[in-house]
């Protein structure tokens, strides 16, 4: 299901990233699903949706921790 880009020489990597974002009352959310995106050539992928609650400073804190390890691990690769 992974796709790899291709590279080519000296030029940047580039992809799409797909966000979703939304902040719900305390105790509202009952659960979190993956979504499904469907891809050009007619397949499909699954895009896994992150659960994460506490106060505005807190979500935000965790968020862009979120974000940077999320590009660490993709470095990786």
């Amino acid at each position: 299901m992974a796709r790899k880009l291709t590279l080519v020489k000296g030029s940047s990597q580039r992809g799409s990233l797909v966000y979703g974002m939304r902040i719900f009352a305390p105790g509202s959310v009952a659960g979190v699903e993956d979504a499904r995106v469907n891809l050009g050539d007619g397949t499909s992928g699954r895009v896994t949706m992150h659960l994460i609650e506490g106060t505005r400073v807190q979500i935000r804190r965790q968020l862009m921790q979120s974000i940077d390890a999320f590009f660490e691990l993709l470095d990786e690769h």
